[in-house]
C-alpha cells in the first residue's frame, strides 16, 4: 500500500481576475474550490492514474471536514485524524497571475495527535510506500519528517520525500528511495544557482552522497533530470502544451513516477511518466488524468 502524509492540508480557492489591483476591489472572473496539500495532490493523481493509496494527516474544522468530503469523494481512502480546535487552511490562489497566491496557517497539532499518527506509520509493512510531502505547521517540530522515517527503517518500506532545506536534509542519512527537489531548491541547499539540466546534474549527485537513492530534479518548463541508484543520469525536455496551472505539478510528477515504478520497475518509464504527469497537470484546469498522462507519452516517444 501507499500511504502520503499531509500534515497541513488545505482547501485552494482558485481565482482567475482581470486587471488586479492592489488597494482595490476586484471581482473574480472564475472560481473553483480543491482540496490541496503536497501529499493529498500526490493521492489524488495516484487515484487517477489507478493506483489505490492511503492518505494520512490531520484536518480541522468546517474547513477539514470539507477537505475529507472531496477527497472521499474522488474514492481516495483516507485517514485524516481530526483536531478539535482550530480550522485546516484556505489558500488562495490567482491563476492568471503566475505564482500570486495567499496561504493560511493551519491548526497546531498537539503532541499526543502526532503520536497517533506516529503510530500509524509505525504499522506499515515490508513492500509499503510512504510519501512525506510538503510544508508543515509551526507547531511540528523541523525533525517530524526524519522521526517518522526512522519508524520504518529496516522494514523495507520505501519511501519518498518531496520537502525542503531541513526537512529534507535530516532525512538523507536514512537512504530514501527517492527525493525531488526542483532546481531552485537544490540551488538553495547549496547556495548556487541552477538555470539548466547540466548544472544540476553534479548537485543531484551531491544529494546522492548525502544519501539519497534517487534523486529527480524537476525544471517546469526546462523539463527534468533523473539521478539513479544505479549510475545513470537521465535528461528529459517538457512536452509540449500551454501552462494553465502550475499548482499540483510537482506532486503530480511524484505521483506519476510512483506509479510508473509500480508498473513495470523500470527507471525510465517511471521517470517519463512523471515528467508528462507533472506536464498533464500544468496544461490542465484540474490535476492529472490517465488519459492526458497517456496523450503526452506518446507525444513524447514520437519526439
Amino acid at each position: 500500500m501507499i500511504y502520503t502524509v499531509t500534515l497541513n492540508p488545505s482547501l485552494d480557492y482558485f481565482v482567475t481576475v482581470d486587471d488586479f489591483k492592489l488597494g482595490k476591489t476586484n471581482r473574480a472572473l472564475s472560481e473553483q474550490i480543491l482540496p490541496g496539500g503536497k501529499g493529498l495532490n500526490v493521492s489524488m493523481v495516484l487515484k487517477n492514474l489507478g493506483v489505490d493509496n492511503t492518505a494520512l494527516g490531520f484536518v480541522a474544522g468546517f474547513v477539514g471536514k470539507e477537505i475529507v468530503r472531496c477527497i472521499e469523494e474522488q474514492g481516495i481512502c483516507a485517514e485524516l485524524i481530526s483536531l478539535k480546535e482550530g480550522n485546516s487552511r484556505i489558500n488562495m490562489k490567482i491563476k492568471n497571475i503566475e505564482g500570486t497566491e495567499l496561504n493560511g496557517m493551519g491548526p497546531d497539532i498537539p503532541r499526543h495527535k502526532l503520536e497517533l499518527l506516529m503510530t500509524m506509520i509505525k504499522g506499515m509493512q515490508a513492500g509499503d510506500y510512504l510519501v512525506l510531502a510538503g510544508s508543515i505547521p509551526s507547531s511540528v517540530p523541523d525533525s517530524i519528517y526524519k522521526e517518522m522515517i526512522t519508524l520504518v527503517e529496516g522494514k523495507d518500506v520505501q519511501v519518498i520525500v518531496d520537502a525542503t532545506k531541513a526537512l529534507l536534509r535530516q532525512v538523507l542519512p536514512y537512504r530514501p528511495f527517492l527525493i525531488k527537489p526542483n532546481n531552485h531548491e537544490l540551488g538553495e541547499l547549496y547556495g548556487v544557482t541552477l538555470e539548466n539540466r547540466a548544472e544540476v546534474i553534479p548537485y543531484a549527485k551531491k544529494l546522492q552522497k548525502e544519501g539519497a537513492r534517487n534523486v529527480l530534479v524537476s525544471m517546469a518548463g526546462k523539463g527534468a533530470v533523473l539521478v539513479t541508484e544505479n549510475g545513470h543520469v537521465l535528461e528529459m525536455d517538457a512536452p509540449k502544451g500551454k501552462c494553465v496551472n502550475g499548482v499540483g505539478a510537482g506532486d503530480s510528477m511524484v505521483a506519476g513516477f510512483l506509479a510508473g515504478w509500480l508498473e513495470k520497475q523500470d527507471y525510465r518509464y517511471a521517470f517519463e511518466m512523471g515528467v508528462c504527469a507533472g506536464s498533464a497537470s500544468a496544461f490542465s484546469e484540474n490535476l492529472a488524468t490517465r488519459e492526458e498522462v497517456e496523450a503526452l507519452l506518446r507525444q513524447v516517444r514520437r519526439g
